[in-house]
């Protein structure tokens, strides 16, 4: 079998953030250490060797950058200073883009810049469009958000939205299970694919092999942040018709424009709450942590990495305030700030979720079960059926 060599893959990976790759002289130190690391699927040294000798078709089938939670053990104990920790979510960074047919993903990562106008033009294209819009006799004596924007409006933009990206998430998932499986998905058969189905939604709900890692810490913050967000996400743009309002119906989960507010104990208005304080923790948490640079994952930041922080913070904090300015019945202010914190949330649903660290949350958990899926496969043909070239 042929091996195809990319002899600018090394400077390509450096421009998603591989740092210091070029040390490692393969001692195998980061392997041994790492709680997740097995004889089927051994990480990071193996995809440090790829990243060396130009093997991106090695790469591009590779699940081991998902198996990898960056608990960060590996890139303490490396004796070279080589970082293999940030070595894999660099890889995490390029096979995101790899996996985006739209070409979006790989400019969102590589350039600081076009990520920062990007988000910036859909958040003023959303202010304007609110502003341009609205209703001819806004209610300024209570705050009444049907009398600014009626709710059908609202309501079928959000579903074209909510179709848009699943379209794009699904799409670009669809294209990681085809260079994770390659050949073998074909042949695999469906009842194994049935048969391990509870490891997707285990590994999508729970987390749970990041709670293997030695920092129970990084697992719980993780957890919060996609639990929370996954939280959010699936009440704007799977329950409720119209979707509800973002990080807002973290106070008042209802449809967008519906000036009604549910009781306390309310089902969809305590998923709200758990949303809020997980985001919020979480959130916060990594932020200081990658201001001080406390444990060897918050040591490099990404510029992808505070975006979708600082997007998060930002609109969950705009919702809250929300929510205490209806309470208090003050319309202007209501108003004006309902506009600033759909500025923030489109733009993190529009730009994040298919595009850059939020399609995290749906890439992993597929690779988890497909492992799960091959390596069952295997077991029952001997270990002896391999992948076709």
């Amino acid at each position: 079998m042929s091996v195809k060599v990319d002899p600018n893959l090394m400077k390509d990976l450096e421009t998603f953030g591989l740092r210091d790759a070029k040390k490692c002289f393969h001692c195998g130190n980061c392997t041994a250490i790492c709680p997740l690391s097995t004889e089927e699927n051994p990480f990071p040294r193996k995809l440090v060797k790829y990243a060396q000798m130009g093997l991106k078709d090695r790469i591009l089938k590779s699940p081991e950058p998902w198996l990898c939670y960056y608990c960060g053990d590996c890139s303490d104990r490396c004796p070279r200073g080589a970082d293999p920790g940030e070595t894999m979510m660099a890889m995490r960074r390029y096979l995101t883009s790899q996996y985006d047919w739209t070409g979006f993903s790989r400019k969102f990562y590589t350039s600081e810049t076009f990520e920062i106008v990007a988000v910036a033009i859909v958040g003023i294209l959303v202010g304007l469009a609110l502003w341009m819009f609205h209703g001819s006799n806004p209610n300024m004596e209570h705050a009444h958000l049907n009398s600014v924007w009626p709710a059908p409006a609202i309501e079928i933009a959000d579903l074209i939205m909510a179709a848009v990206l699943s379209f794009l998430l699904l799409s670009n998932t669809w294209r990681c299970v085809k260079f994770t499986m390659g050949t073998l998905l074909k042949r695999i058969p469906v009842r194994i694919y049935i048969r391990q189905g509870w490891e997707l939604i285990t590994h999508f709900l729970t987390q749970k092999q990041f709670g293997e890692c030695t920092d129970k810490m990084q697992w719980v913050v993780h957890l919060l942040i996609m639990t929370g967000y996954s939280t959010a996400f699936l009440l704007v743009a799977v329950f409720l018709a119209g979707g509800i309002e973002v990080i807002g119906l973290a106070w008042e989960p209802i449809r967008f424009q519906r000036d009604v507010v549910y009781p306390i104990f309310h089902p969809m208005r305590l998923f709200g709450y758990y949303a809020t304080f997980a985001i919020l923790y979480g959130t916060t948490y990594a932020i200081i942590g990658r201001i001080k640079k406390s444990k060897a994952p918050y040591k490099n930041s990404h510029g992808t990495d505070w975006m979708f922080l600082i997007l998060l913070q930002l609109t969950t904090l705009t919702g809250i305030f929300i929510h205490f300015t209806r309470l208090l019945d003050w319309p202007m202010t209501t108003y004006v700030l309902y506009v600033i914190h759909l500025m923030f949330a489109v733009p993190m649903l529009v730009l994040e979720v298919p595009f850059s660290k939020w399609a995290h949350l749906a890439f992993r958990p597929v690779v988890m079960y497909l492992t799960r899926v091959k390596e069952e496969y295997l077991k029952e043909q001997g270990g002896e059926a391999q992948e076709t070239p």
